[in-house]
């Protein structure tokens, strides 16, 4: 944290539980958090063959691979609305 600049007053109180169900969307969200890939404009997504990557190591099966993928679409557009707004 000092690295960039930032101390814990920097961050909310806040605690946020993630339900067991989607940890393991949570967990892979979290793994991919340097492969957000950049155009002109700004952020565009997470890099896919990455991803797909790693899930291809999780041992899901067909439904899991499925729900996960999904899930973690929910907090790519998520946070893609928040990294790209810009404050005017």
């Amino acid at each position: 944290m000092e690295l960039a600049g930032l101390t814990l007053d920097d961050f909310d109180d806040e605690v946020v539980e993630i339900w067991p169900e989607h940890w393991d969307a949570y967990a892979l969200f979290a793994y991919m958090r340097t492969q957000w890939r950049a155009g002109g404009m700004g952020l565009i997504g997470l890099d896919y063959a990455v991803l797909h990557r790693k899930m291809d190591r999780m041992g899901l099966d067909s439904v899991q691979y499925d729900e996960i993928e999904s899930d973690v679409q929910v907090m790519e557009f998520a946070a893609l609305n928040i990294m790209n707004s810009r404050d005017e």
